[in-house]
């Protein structure tokens, strides 16, 4: 209402949310925090305090917000990087990327690449004490999207030496093509994430300008021109039967080609990972990817599972068949769900078993 009498952008409207979540950086006994900055894109930096007897694990984390909101320093965000700092006595850099609609893509991945870059460097890994041979990046929904893209990013990135351990996708958003898959189509009125948040982030990504948002809530905006990629977000090749449940595919109309040549992000990799050849996702580390049946976003993650598995990359895929999206993060307030707590432990225990 704010937004339609002119008073408010919408999102400015949500970030109150953000802004209510907020905590400040507060130590504890077993863990040292601090708000800093990396390669002057703002962190919030968990160090554990205990000896670790040896060189540590790192995780650098994308919180995620579909782009638009969210901060490392809300609550649950700040829990779930202190909870992952204790339990695997390893260093997490939780990253405060720029966010739309004051900055549209690339902005956010230039953040939290420029960040892992940074942060991979040898003589910042040793000034932490983190073993260079077990860094991975992590993150949910659309913190998910830029770890995917920067996993693949730094496999073309001759200036960086030390390689990552692995990935860790929390129901990440992947592509941008085709907004009305199954998962798309079950849960477009899900109160968490429903259909047409998901395009609002999605369009905000790229543009404020609404004719971008109104082409993707019609499944109108792939121009022809770019029909070759459709064939890497075909959901009725990739998705497993029992997903498809009687969904007859469709492939999106074609749109302008205006849009796509105003804002070609939509059509870039870094952007929409599922994007990538077959190719470059051979080359991948070893990947969770974290997958909710309840989530619009959820053939995103399939299709990505599908395809990594088909290129070789050693994946755990987690299928919560009892979960929505957004779930992992309730786990810090006396209304935590079990479920939250389950993916929460799934998560941190494949971390502490692999990397």
């Amino acid at each position: 209402a704010a937004e339609q009498l002119g008073l408010a952008h919408y999102m400015d409207i949500m970030m109150l949310i953000t802004a209510a979540e907020y905590v400040a950086p507060t130590s504890d006994e077993n863990v040292t925090v601090t708000d800093t900055e990396f390669s002057n894109v703002p962190v919030r930096l968990f160090v554990p305090r205990r000896d670790s007897g040896g060189l540590r694990r790192a995780v650098v984390f994308f919180h995620g917000g579909g782009w638009c909101l969210g901060d490392a320093g809300m609550k649950s965000y700040d829990h779930l990087a202190r909870w992952t700092s204790n339990k695997l006595n390893a260093v997490v850099v939780s990253v405060n990327y720029r966010l739309a609609p004051k900055h549209h893509f690339p902005a956010q991945f230039e953040d939290v690449y420029s960040v892992t870059k940074f942060f991979l460097q040898s003589k910042v890994l040793s000034q932490y004490g983190v073993d260079p041979n077990r860094v991975c990046v992590a993150g949910d929904s659309a913190g998910g999207n830029l770890a995917a893209a920067v996993a693949q990013q730094l496999l073309e990135d001759p200036e960086v030496k030390t390689k990552l351990k692995a990935q860790a996708l929390l129901y990440p958003a992947l592509q941008t093509l085709d907004l009305n898959s199954p998962s798309y189509q079950e849960n477009q009125n899900h109160p968490i994430l429903p259909r047409s948040l998901m395009v609002r982030f999605w369009s905000e990504y790229f543009t404020s300008d609404v004719s971008l948002q109104e082409a993707m809530a019609s499944n109108r905006h792939v121009p022809l021109e770019a029909s070759h990629l459709l064939q890497l977000v075909n959901w009725s090749s990739v998705l497993p039967e029992e997903m498809k449940k009687g969904h007859i595919y469709t492939s999106p109309t074609f749109g302008s080609p205006e849009l796509a040549q105003q804002y070609p992000g939509f059509l870039d990799a870094r952007a929409a990972p599922l994007l990538a050849t077959d190719a470059q996702l051979l080359r991948l580390p070893l990947t969770y990817l974290l997958t909710c049946q309840h989530d619009v976003l959820r053939d995103d993650g399939l299709m990505y599972a599908s395809r990594l598995r088909a290129a070789g990359v050693p994946l755990t895929h987690h299928h919560a068949h009892d979960a929505f999206h957004g779930a992992l993060l309730f786990t810090s307030s006396p209304t935590s769900l079990a479920v939250g707590h389950r993916l929460l432990n799934r998560y941190t225990q494949w971390l502490e078993e692999n990397l």
